[in-house]
């Protein structure tokens, strides 16, 4: 196979279509996914991200919070990971983050975005349970400021066939839009994504799509065996464009309590356990030759927990950092699959 450099220097296979990517110099080596017309580069010379959107951030920490399993041989041979074994070591918890801008562009038209995000995650009887408040506060320059509120509920089944969801959304306490349907997939089968509001909306969903949950369970299978990269299409119900595809890279353990302040609120024990930096990249499945709409590098523990965040777009980035947590006590079944 023949290899070309780019303009850094860098060698890629012959014909790969690569967009015009923004230059950055980020601390890692560089990687490019071998994924047909998609620019990703993960640390190294660049990236490319589009303008922030209140839906772009809601989706981020569903889809990294809460990720169809794929429990089959993992390729290479590695040794497979037990799936009792990841779910028993999730935890039930509830966690409050602060929202900050922590950088912007000179030609942004936003110049602050602050707030909480309150998130819950819950086995039930027969499925995840999650739930997400956001406030937020936008700031800009010609107008006034503008306070979002978002509800985002999601019932995803144990064995990843069905996925309910709800949202409701609020500017300035006046509601402007209101999202609820079903997802379901067969068994090795394509699926369909059905909103009951806007009444009307449905999505076809690829064979293999996965739903948030499984995404991170996935995510953390992988994690443990050591493998660096992962590439899915996920739908989470959080907004009117459907599923997404997710190119993640999967770095090296952290030590997650040096980047944290303890507080009253924070029961250390839940978050000093074994994390990794996870870097994402986000593009939209209904324009397969559009580039990244945005990227991401998260802490992600080994049970679940992320305790730190940063969003990069265009013209800004923001961060989530964890202020408050606190363990759940499991729900008492019956029969617990």
């Amino acid at each position: 196979m023949r290899f070309l450099p780019d303009q850094a220097g860098h060698f890629y296979p012959a014909g790969t279509n690569f967009p015009t990517c923004r230059r950055k110099e980020l601390p890692f080596p560089v990687f490019r996914l071998a994924l047909p017309e998609r620019c990703f580069i993960i640390g190294g010379k660049g990236f490319y991200i589009m303008m922030f959107s209140l839906r772009h951030l809601i989706r981020t920490f569903i889809l990294v919070m809460t990720t169809v399993l794929l429990w089959g041989a993992e390729e290479g041979g590695a040794a497979t990971i037990n799936k009792e074994d990841i779910v028993n070591g999730l935890l039930p918890h509830k966690a409050l983050y602060d929202i900050n801008m922590v950088s912007k562009s000179s030609g942004a038209q936003v110049l602050n975005i602050s707030g909480q995000m309150f998130f819950e995650w819950q086995p039930d009887c027969e499925a995840w349970t999650t739930n997400h408040q956001f406030k937020l506060l936008y700031e800009y320059a010609d107008t006034s400021p503008m306070h979002i509120t978002s509800d985002f509920s999601t019932y995803e089944n144990y064995d990843s066939q069905s996925f309910d969801f709800t949202s409701r959304r609020k500017r300035n306490g006046k509601l402007y839009q209101e999202l609820r349907g079903r997802a379901s997939m067969d068994q090795d089968e394509k699926g369909e994504a059905l909103f009951s509001m806007p009444e009307g909306l449905s999505f076809d969903l690829p064979a293999g799509t996965l739903f948030p949950v499984s995404h991170t369970l996935e995510l953390l299978r992988r994690a443990k065996t050591g493998k660096k990269f992962f590439h899915a299409t996920v739908f989470d119900g959080s907004d009117e464009d459907g599923p997404v595809e997710i190119n993640a890279f999967i770095g090296k353990p952290v030590n997650a309590m040096a980047n944290l302040t303890p507080s009253p609120d924070m029961d250390t024990a839940l978050i000093n356990t074994l994390a990794w930096n996870v870097r994402m990249a986000f593009f939209p499945l209904l324009n397969p030759d559009s580039d990244a709409d945005y990227e991401m590098d998260v802490v992600f523990h080994e049970n679940g927990v992320i305790s730190d965040m940063l969003v990069e777009y265009k013209n800004f980035s923001v961060t989530q950092k964890l202020v408050a947590i606190e363990k759940l006590e499991k729900k008492e079944c019956k029969a617990v699959k």
